[in-house]
């Protein structure tokens, strides 16, 4: 049984490119889909966001005027989100690609009753080209679909388990959090999210889930409110904290 029915799944760029390091490993993107195309059969409605870090990374491109570096950016997002699409049709899974310009001949723009008739008719939503302005990560993106679609989630899948005090791949002791509160991200700075997606999650009270998409599968076991991750929620009420609040708190 789900405990999240509507959920805004945030998908790093890093994530297609698997093992090979850049690009798409159109085999994982398969696996991935149809783990997803799986949770759509449960009942989920799910909305995708994704990155572009396996095309484009922006904020290392040197002497180059950060604008057009972000904006080559949300391009990288463009093309994940139509592989994703033709990953789900082949699938056989319903799909619509929704872009934040601009573009008629690639996907439509943002357009929330479009979005949510899709998402209530078991269509994925994926939603392209960022928040289609600079300075804003894939993230922030990720939290203001989530409000617009009034997401009761954000599913952050990434290459670790959770959230930790310190990046547990250069820290043997780094401890990690079964649960936090949004104030928590912001106070200590902890490297999950940026500060305004910590915010507005915050602000219109959308809880997040982080957790490791080593196995597809934790995505629905993530929707069925299965104790994998880190959550982060109001007052991190959402679940019991535990030893978590006795966490060293440096990053």
């Amino acid at each position: 049984m789900l405990k999240y029915k509507r959920a805004l799944l945030k998908l790093s760029g890093e994530v297609l490119a698997g093992q090979q390091g850049a690009g798409i490993d159109f085999a994982l993107a398969e696996e991935i889909c149809a783990a997803i195309a799986g949770c759509v059969r449960e009942g989920a409605q799910l909305g995708i966001v994704i990155g572009g870090g396996n095309f484009w990374r922006g904020r290392s491109s040197g002497k180059m005027d950060a604008v057009r570096a972000d904006q080559m950016g949300m391009l990288a997002t463009m093309m994940n989100a139509l592989a994703l699409a033709d990953t789900f049709a082949q699938l056989g899974q319903p799909a619509l690609v929704q872009a934040a310009h601009v573009m008629p001949q690639f996907a439509g723009c943002i357009n929330k009753q479009e979005a949510v008739a899709a998402l209530e008719s078991a269509s994925v939503v994926i939603f392209g080209g960022g928040t289609g302005n600079p300075f804003f990560t894939t993230d922030s993106t990720a939290a203001l679909r989530a409000a617009e679609i009034e997401a009761e989630v954000v599913l952050k899948a990434t290459n670790v388990d959770g959230v930790y005090d310190r990046d547990p791949k250069k820290y043997i002791d780094a401890v990690k959090y079964d649960a936090l509160s949004h104030d928590d991200i912001l106070a200590k700075r902890l490297n999950v999210m940026d500060a305004t997606a910590a915010a507005l999650c915050r602000d219109k009270h959308i809880p997040m889930l982080v957790f490791n998409l080593s196995d597809p599968a934790n995505i629905l076991r993530a929707l069925r409110g299965e104790n994998i991750g880190t959550l982060v929620a109001e007052n991190g009420d959402e679940r019991v904290i535990g030893e978590a609040n006795n966490a060293p708190s440096g990053v």
